[in-house]
């Protein structure tokens, strides 16, 4: 399982749209995850310690961003013949267990996370209102383990500042986690 750093924050790239099936029994898409400040598109998966150690923290983040107009969308783009354990079914009982106040949806060609230049999860795409890249950091300084409480939010912080000015921070950090599990081509 190798781990990946996302690439530096390309300030103004368009979000790209996408259609796809959610574990709720719905389709969707970019447009209806947006809020009227942005949108956070998340990929992340279920088997990922990285992930694994912040659930509950973009669960809480991503609930109390709607309140400044942010929506949310976790996309999961891994391969699961190779890892069972983010089958669609482990994907819905997931999102219950948990609580996602967002969409989870799959990507099962893997087209949107090419789209996007995702490369590990979770890694994280904060847009503003115009659907503009204004944030690809961290959550917050946890790894395969969760930060001590009391960490900076980076992620919330950010997101807050795009709701309020439509412009990320010019300093962030990285996210890290496993590698995309691609298909064979």
């Amino acid at each position: 399982m190798a781990s990946l750093e996302t690439p530096v924050c390309d300030f103004g790239w368009k979000a790209v749209d996408f259609d796809l099936p959610g574990v709720d029994g719905r389709r969707h898409t970019l447009a209806s995850a947006a809020g009227e400040k942005g949108v956070l598109v998340m990929f992340i998966c279920n088997h990922c310690p990285y992930v694994k150690a912040v659930r509950d923290r973009i669960v809480r983040d991503a609930g109390e961003l709607a309140r400044y107009g942010i929506g949310s969308i976790a996309i999961m783009s891994n391969d699961p013949a190779d890892y069972p354990e983010d089958s669609f079914d482990n994907m819905a009982r997931i999102a219950l267990e948990h609580r996602f106040p967002f969409p989870y949806v799959w990507d099962e060609t893997q087209q949107v996370a090419r789209a996007y230049g995702a490369v590990c999860t979770p890694d994280f795409f904060g847009f503003n209102a115009r659907l503009e890249l204004q944030y690809r950091g961290r959550l917050d300084a946890s790894r395969k383990e969760a930060a001590p409480v009391g960490a900076r939010r980076d992620l919330f912080e950010a997101m807050q500042q795009v709701a309020e000015t439509s412009r990320g921070p010019a300093e962030q950090i990285p996210s890290i986690g496993c590698s995309i599990k691609w298909r064979e081509r």
